[in-house]
């Protein structure tokens, strides 16, 4: 009796484990564009070109803000749309450069990060003609000491922000 329902049980579990394994897999697998509701599609239309080409983790993120995007503010709202439509003026090598410094930010100690944050306050203070002498100072190979002039990760941001 313990043999045939060790048997069942195992053949049960070898039945099962395909759905299940499916199952994680559209959990773990970010839609693709043609499969977002029509108000995700709407929120994040000015990714749409680049999408389906997205990192999976970073398709995961804008799904949550274009899910909780009906709850935000007006100045959210804005400010998550000005993000989609900066990021997706971005050259592909200017993204990857984005996300390479957004990694560096996330390595640095909450201290250091804390620093970064209020250096870039500083500059986005600065008039346009000061951050253009501070960029082309940065564009001089002779003092690489005094290229960092913005903070790093500066211009490292995501269309989420993170």
């Amino acid at each position: 009796m313990v043999g045939r329902f060790g048997a069942a049980i195992a053949l049960a579990l070898c039945l099962l484990a395909p759905l299940a394994a499916d199952a994680a897999n559209r959990e773990a697998k970010p839609p693709a564009w043609v499969e977002l509701t029509p108000s995700q599609k709407q929120v994040l239309a000015p990714v749409m070109m680049e999408w389906d080409n997205m990192p999976p983790i970073q398709r995961k993120k804008l799904v949550g803000v274009a899910t909780g995007y009906p709850k935000m503010t007006p100045h959210q709202q804005e400010r998550i749309q000005n993000r989609l439509k900066d990021w997706a003026k971005l050259t592909v090598q200017e993204r990857e450069l984005a996300r390479q410094k957004y990694q560096k930010l996330q390595q640095l100690t909450p201290e250091e990060r804390a620093k970064v944050r209020k250096k870039w306050q500083e500059y986005q203070h600065l008039s346009e003609e000061e951050r253009e002498a501070l960029r082309r100072k940065a564009a001089t190979p002779t003092a690489p000491e005094e290229a960092q002039t913005e903070p790093a990760g500066a211009a490292a941001t995501t269309p989420t922000g993170n």
